[in-house]
């Protein structure tokens, strides 16, 4: 979901600090605000945690999988004698402990463990799918000349007649290293009690199109949404006038770009605002490298870069971990990929209602929310999540039943529901 190796600097909601790693204090408060929806449960993750060192990359890898494993072989057991509640239950929760895991590689010496982990994941994923109470059908969305895997949830909530007529669906866009856990968590559960669908998938750069696949991001995103409208609206259950979009961490730029050109949703949350993905790249390179990089000395640049990875195994996996969705090689190509990822000059064109969040202490892409909300003000609301609230950092980690609630009544006034 959120850029990893980026956290640094982060403060800490009243004090509260679960790791001395701000990467790992960033991923526990990520998961545990899963717990709301069911995707984690704070003691087991607390307790796994518990012990692993600042610098222990190994160790913090090798405690999510274990919980992972441990609740996925519980969640078992219980189905085998016919606990299917308890089933499910176990099974979402380990899903989102190998999520952690995948994204815990990052700092690995190497990316063995990547795969093996991600069908962990999307095992454990599509066992609870299985075996929830709920209607869930998994569905293929042509894209060019492939189709991009997805899942669509049926409303369960918003009143008599849900069911009956066409009914509000909810596309939900992950962001850069986000599982389909944590849209479950950040959209998904709260759509289908209100009464919407929601439609989850994996797009170019995202999860098993990129780990399986090998296909990388692509910064038009509405070359991507465009299908998935497409596909969306030639169902008949689906109120047409009633589409609307949410996006998460770095989907705060995929959202606001498709939105410049596809016109057919109703209604988009972007959680939160981001008009220039590169921001959380750049600003942490030194003045001479940004140097380099603005008179084309691209092969000094990636000379530097070279050198300064080799004192840095720890930067160097996460450098390799962050650019592998952009399908680029050097590092000065890379930059320049990420270069392209900014919406300053089409974000005049957005003509949908945009509800952006705004959140306290956001680390990655600071004072970003505001300024695309100044760059669209005649659509977008602004909402501020504040420390007081206990609702500050990237996505509003500990506070998801707050933001469900801000951004799904907004939605369903916007919808007239």
């Amino acid at each position: 979901m959120a850029q990893r190796g980026q956290a640094s600097g982060m403060g800490h909601t009243h004090g509260v600090r679960f790791s001395g790693n701000a990467d790992f204090d960033f991923e526990i408060r990520t998961t545990i605000g899963q717990a709301f929806s069911g995707a984690a449960d704070i003691g087991e993750v607390l307790a796994a945690v518990q012990g692993v060192g600042e610098k222990d990359y190994e160790g913090w890898f090798r405690a999510w999988l274990d919980l992972g494993d441990r609740i996925a072989a519980q969640a078992e057991a219980s189905a085998e004698r016919g606990h299917a509640v308890s089933a499910a239950s176990g099974y979402l929760r380990a899903a989102s402990y190998y999520a952690t895991a995948v994204n815990a590689v990052a700092s690995l010496p190497s990316e063995d463990e990547l795969l093996p982990t991600f069908r962990k994941h999307r095992q454990a994923w599509d066992r609870w799918v299985d075996l929830v109470d709920l209607g869930i059908e998994r569905v293929a969305i042509p894209y060019e000349d492939t189709t991009m895997p997805g899942y669509l949830f049926r409303a369960t909530g918003g009143g008599a007649g849900t069911h009956e007529g066409p009914r509000p669906v909810l596309v939900v866009v992950n962001g850069s290293d986000g599982a389909l856990t944590s849209l479950w968590s950040s959209a998904v559960s709260g759509a289908v009690r209100r009464g919407y669908d929601a439609l989850v998938f994996d797009g170019p750069g995202q999860q098993s199109m990129l780990f399986e696949h090998g296909v990388p991001f692509r910064p038009d995103w509405e070359a991507v949404l465009t299908p998935v409208v497409d596909f969306v609206l030639a169902r008949p259950d689906v109120d047409a006038d009633r589409l609307a979009l949410y996006g998460i961490s770095q989907a705060g730029y995929w959202v606001p770009r498709a939105l410049a050109f596809e016109h057919r949703f109703a209604a988009a949350v972007a959680d939160p605002g981001v008009v220039d993905v590169s921001t959380s790249w750049t600003e942490h390179l030194p003045g001479n490298m940004k140097k380099l990089l603005d008179e084309g000395e691209d092969e000094k640049f990636d000379r530097d870069m070279a050198m300064g990875m080799k004192f840095s195994h720890e930067l160097a996996s996460t450098w390799r971990f962050r650019a592998r969705p952009y399908g680029t090689t050097g590092y000065a190509e890379t930059m320049r990929a990420v270069l392209q990822y900014t919406v300053q000059e089409v974000a005049g064109r957005i003509a949908t209602p945009l509800l952006i969040t705004d959140p306290e202490h956001e680390q990655f892409w600071p004072g970003q929310s505001e300024r695309l909300a100044a760059l669209t003000p005649s659509v977008s609301t602004l909402a501020r999540f504040t420390a007081a609230e206990g609702a500050d950092f990237h996505v509003q980690p500990l506070a998801r039943a707050l933001t469900e609630q801000r951004m799904f009544d907004w939605l369903d006034e916007r919808l007239g529901r």
